[in-house]
């Protein structure tokens, strides 16, 4: 994940907002105490989500993958009065931490947080979705795409982290693993989607930034 110089990024981090102390908390505890503590999106990528979401000013968002809930409390921060954020997790063993940060960071009554299978439980929202963030299995990511693109507004974002895969997407395909093979066929069917606007910034491990310009 790390393609900055060190140097560069350490410059990028103390040019940026400060990290939330409720988020370096729940950033420590997911590195003391949680398995894959790298999942977590962490500070620069945080405030990324955090100043998008502001920008988008969303109704209502959806996230596919909770893992600890740092990014749903970043996301969460841009919600317009009454609006909602769902987030789906597979994970049922750390719903006590998730839940202990979203009232900590005062926003579990913005947030409906639901564990399960994510795609048996998306056909199932009815809301019509401003912003989804697509942080899960990797293998899934052009389903997830599929399923959620109708209830996008036009105009909405779907952000899709990991893009990148730690640059194993530049392996040569025969060598790829199928995690690597599945973000590259989300890549190319993004790149080709002509219902859609997007740009893929190097941020982290990369953000796949998509705009739905039609139906």
């Amino acid at each position: 994940m790390d393609f900055l110089d060190p140097a560069i990024e350490q410059y990028v981090i103390e040019h940026t907002q400060a990290e939330p102390d409720i988020l370096q908390r729940l950033n420590r505890e997911t590195n003391l105490k949680v398995l894959m503590p790298r999942m977590l999106s962490g500070h620069l990528q945080g405030r990324v989500l955090h100043m998008l979401s502001c920008m988008i000013k969303p109704k209502h968002i959806l996230e596919i993958g909770t893992y600890t809930g740092y990014s749903a409390i970043c996301l969460a921060s841009g919600l317009v009065e009454g609006g909602k954020l769902i987030t789906i997790d597979i994970n049922s063993e750390l719903e006590k931490m998730v839940r202990k940060y979203f009232d900590e960071a005062g926003v579990a009554a913005k947030i409906d947080y639901r564990i399960g299978n994510a795609m048996t439980i998306i056909p199932g929202v009815k809301e019509k979705l401003d912003l989804v963030f697509i942080d899960a299995d990797k293998e899934n990511y052009s389903n997830y795409y599929d399923l959620v693109f109708d209830k996008v507004n036009k105009g909405g974002f779907i952000i899709a982290d990991n893009v990148l895969w730690s640059g194993k997407v530049l392996m040569d395909k025969a060598k790829m693993d199928k995690d690597t093979k599945a973000i590259c066929e989300f890549n190319n069917k993004v790149h080709n989607d002509k219902r859609v606007e997007h740009v893929l910034f190097p941020v982290r491990d990369g953000l796949m930034v998509v705009r739905k310009i039609s139906e």
